[in-house]
């Protein structure tokens, strides 16, 4: 095989994967447009809620968020609140110690989040009697409505999973305002354009409420490996639809440092890889018995990881002109393309005066996301690794 020969088929097969990514991106952030703000009329009944938050060194984020969930509206004796306070410092613990709140102070060597969410299910009181539980992470803040809107929410969506608008708090640096961006990118894609034409929202990691029967059954058969993805597909493998309101929000604290943005992002990735690793052997049976939602799933994590995907075209845009000029052409259209999709899903006020600086330094960004000292290579290595 000639030099030509392998430039040509490494150069169409990339760019194969990185269309279909795009080409499905741009559906649904189409379908985003034609998005409507679900109904929440005044419900007839108050469920009574347990608010589960979990954190880990999270310091004075999580003081935040306790101290925003006790200033509900919503009446007292409706909701309890149990905080899963892993490796916190002593200060922290003695200012929440002092809240009415039920604090679980775990020291797992290994934490992950469904252990810390195991030990809440299996450590509330027996003799209470929960509707629903609400799952936070240290560093949300919610209005005082939250619990009413969400109570709201519920009972007009008449299902077990009900997710709520996830927006950033703050956008004092390069790092949060991009994670501002792609966290409002998710939710125009993944959450509005899928309930625009009837499909299920994503999960994200907080800002969501369980039929508490059906979420305490799964935790506490859940491994303690799984994240919120495995979470997410058992819904749909039940056929539970998981709704999306847009107007309730959840503000989120973003991660103000490039390091911390790489080590999220690495993440992220590495849920991914270990999602479709170990769900991956549904598609066949998903697909004869017309599942869409579950197919649709699956795809979503076949696809490239848009960081991925757009390191991929950029490095392409710019090396393929020095080897073979034309060839550069698609990959010039397919950027802005990609730049036009993001562009559809990100919300205007995100556009303020500071969008130019931070648009400039995207791509240093999303390198140093991928390649900061090679340990996505490395940890990827360990994944396939578990799954043999």
């Amino acid at each position: 095989m000639t030099f030509w020969d392998l430039f040509t088929y490494t150069d169409w097969i990339l760019f194969f994967f990185m269309a279909l990514t795009v080409l499905y991106l741009g559906i649904f952030a189409f379908l985003s447009l034609f998005a409507k703000d679900a109904d929440m009329p005044k419900a007839k009944k108050e469920n009574r809620f347990v608010v589960i938050v979990t954190s880990h060194k999270s310091g004075k984020s999580l003081e935040r968020t306790v101290k925003s969930v006790l200033g509900q509206s919503y009446a007292q004796r409706l909701f309890d609140i149990t905080v899963v306070a892993n490796h916190e410092d002593e200060m922290t613990m003695f200012h929440l110690a002092q809240q009415p709140i039920t604090l679980l102070t775990p020291t797992f060597e290994r934490s992950t989040r469904t252990k810390c969410l195991q030990l809440a299910v299996n450590n509330l009181p027996q003799f209470k009697i929960y509707d629903a539980v609400v799952l936070l992470d240290a560093g949300d803040v919610v209005e005082p409505e939250f619990l009413e809107q969400m109570n709201m929410a519920y009972e007009a969506a008449r299902t077990k999973a009900v997710q709520a608008h996830k927006l950033s708090l703050n956008r004092d640096t390069t790092s949060a305002r991009l994670s501002a961006v792609f966290e409002e990118i998710n939710n125009s894609i993944f959450r509005r354009g899928h309930i625009a034409v009837g499909m299920p929202a994503a999960m994200a990691s907080s800002g969501i409420i369980f039929e508490f029967n059906w979420f305490k059954k799964y935790i506490q058969s859940a491994h303690p490996s799984w994240g919120d993805k495995e979470l997410e597909f058992s819904l749909l493998r039940q056929h539970i639809h998981v709704d999306y309101f847009d107007q309730i929000f959840v503000y989120n604290e973003k991660v103000r440092q490039a390091e911390d943005f790489n080590r999220q992002h690495r993440r992220n990735i590495m849920m991914q890889l270990r999602s479709i690793l170990r769900n991956i052997r549904y598609m066949p049976i998903a697909m004869a018995n017309r599942h869409y939602n579950l197919i649709d799933k699956l795809l979503q994590w076949i696809l490239i990881p848009r960081m991925i995907m757009m390191m991929v075209i950029i490095l392409m845009c710019v090396v393929v002109p020095f080897i073979y000029f034309t060839a550069a052409l698609k990959w010039w259209a397919l950027f802005a393309i990609v730049i036009f999709v993001f562009a559809i899903a990100t919300p205007n006020y995100l556009v303020d005066d500071k969008w130019d600086s931070t648009f400039y330094k995207i791509p240093v960004v999303m390198f140093s996301s991928i390649l900061n000292k090679f340990k996505l290579g490395r940890k990827l290595k360990e994944a396939v690794k578990l799954q043999q």
